[in-house]
């Protein structure tokens, strides 16, 4: 009997097959993956072998790559991020050419970790490392209807001098997202101390715990189909509305009422980014969000929102629409956030339904996202591949 081939080796057969179309991965290392996984296996290593991704050509360097790593997680590749000189509409181009949507090859995946969500969406990898300053993680997840987290600000190490940055995972679910967690915030729950204005420090870190069991139900939550300021698209709306109601129904979800109208964060977000955080109106945005995110947040609840207020877009970019106009909030504030598949267009195209958690509450995040994919549709594989 032949023996089946590892998890490393059926990972390199899918990104040798589907990537010269996809366009997802830079770089791919094959035999250095098959090393890394029998060393893994040898040793006994927690994740035993785990084929994942790393975005773009610094990841691999990158906090989560080295403690995914050191637990036994194999790097298989190099995800396509955009070029550089690239306008931002391009999201990823991978070493065959444009980075497309699994689901539909003339939409962009989104991005910036736009060959990490496709890796994942196809199968091609177990999971994959992101980062996301405006919703770099989450806006791909969404879009190619995979599951996405982006960590509470400051909590990881990061790269990016403005503290907007945070690392990432994405994941075919919530549930395949914990082997990420697990190791990388190596079992912690954070305080919710609130960041400073300018950068975000490193959140303090207390004794190990074990991951979160689950959660009562139902949990509290407040719905926003536009946190009071964005344009969102009807059918997109209307997609993730349908889910929130199924949560309710099911008892996963109890809405409560409070006002989840924030600032649009749009010229604050700019500021910050170009190296002006004490900008008298980026100041005033910030600390007038932070403390309205403090109400919805309190007690515990959630804040349901689309991940994006369009769907995914052609090549050429998004018109009018800011793809990151209810994402890139929550990079100013500093909240975890994540993006689980809600359902899809008339068109075929994947919608995101976005969940925010208190600052540091990231594991508490986590096992909300799992309570919520039990109930709503399980995330599909693009049928082409």
């Amino acid at each position: 009997m032949t023996p089946m081939p590892s998890a490393v080796a059926r990972a390199l057969e899918r990104i040798d097959r589907l990537d010269p179309a996809l366009h997802a991965f830079i770089e791919v290392w094959p035999d250095e993956a098959l090393a890394r996984e029998r060393e893994a296996v040898a040793r006994r290593l927690p994740l035993g072998g785990l084929p994942f991704a790393v975005k773009g050509p610094s990841g691999i360097r990158s906090f989560a790559a080295r403690r995914l790593i050191a637990a036994g997680g194999v790097p298989v590749g190099a995800t396509s991020v955009p070029g550089p000189g690239t306008h931002w509409q391009t999201w990823g181009r991978g070493a065959h050419g444009r980075t497309v949507n699994p689901w539909r090859a003339d939409r962009t995946p989104g991005g910036s970790s736009a060959g990490s969500a496709v890796a994942v969406a196809a199968g091609m990898v177990e999971l994959a490392t992101g980062s996301d300053g405006a919703g770099s993680v989450r806006i791909p997840a969404a879009w190619c209807g995979v599951f996405g987290l982006k960590t509470t600000n400051g909590l990881l190490p990061s790269p990016d001098r403005s503290g907007l940055a945070s690392a990432g995972v994405l994941a075919r679910s919530a549930a395949a997202a914990e082997p990420y967690l697990r190791q990388v915030l190596d079992g912690h729950e954070t305080p919710a101390t609130a960041p400073p204005l300018k950068m975000p420090t490193p959140v303090p870190v207390p004794a190990r715990r074990a991951l979160p069991l689950p959660l009562p139900l139902p949990l509290p939550a407040v719905y926003s189909e536009d946190l009071g300021f964005a344009d969102v698209d009807p059918e997109v709306a209307a997609v993730v509305g349908r889910a929130v109601d199924r949560l309710v129904a099911a008892g996963t979800v109890r809405l409560v009422e409070r006002d989840a109208r924030l600032l649009d964060p749009v010229g604050a977000w700019t500021a910050v980014r170009g190296g002006a955080p004490d900008d008298p109106e980026a100041v005033r945005v910030r600390r007038t969000n932070d403390e309205r995110l403090a109400a919805l947040l309190a007690s515990g609840a959630l804040l349901l929102t689309p991940a994006t207020p369009n769907r995914p877009h052609g090549h050429e970019g998004p018109g009018d629409f800011y793809s990151t106009a209810l994402t890139w909030a929550f990079n100013l504030s500093g909240h975890p956030a994540a993006s689980l598949p809600a359902g899809f267009t008339g068109d075929g195209c994947p919608v995101g339904l976005q969940l925010v958690a208190a600052r540091g509450a990231d594991l508490r995040l986590l096992a909300a996202a799992r309570a919520v994919e039990d109930v709503l549709p399980a995330a599909r594989r693009p049928p082409a591949w």
